[in-house]
């Protein structure tokens, strides 16, 4: 069985190609585009094992509030920030998060994906 990982991003082209990484280095990926999506499909789908999310997003929460809400209600699930826009400091990162900034290294990123699955 494949492990599982919810990519959230909420720009389609983005979505599209991170769900293409995430695919092609072995993983299953769940598509959400807002943290509201990725927590109902932490809600009803068992096993997610990695969350992968852009920071800067519309919705309840941002990626960062939702690392911290995945966290604290799945602390197994390893986690990978993303983001064009800011890098975020490290007292704002959850604990054990990858944090890469926009545009990301497809070789790096698909690393940290097979080590966090390990």
């Amino acid at each position: 069985m494949k492990t599982k990982v919810v990519v959230v991003e909420d720009e389609a082209l983005l979505l599209m190609t991170a769900v293409a990484i995430v695919e092609e280095a072995g993983f299953e990926a769940l598509e959400a585009r807002n943290a509201d999506e990725a927590i109902m499909l932490f809600e009803r789908v068992p096993g997610i094992r990695i969350l992968f999310t852009d920071i800067d997003m519309p919705g309840s929460m941002d990626g960062l509030m939702l690392a911290k809400a995945v966290r604290d209600r799945w602390p197994p699930v390893e986690i990978i920030i993303v983001s064009g826009m800011k890098q975020p400091d490290a007292g704002a990162l959850p604990e054990r998060v990858v944090f890469f900034s926009k545009p990301y290294d497809i070789q790096q990123l698909t690393n940290a994906l097979v080590s966090m699955a390990a």
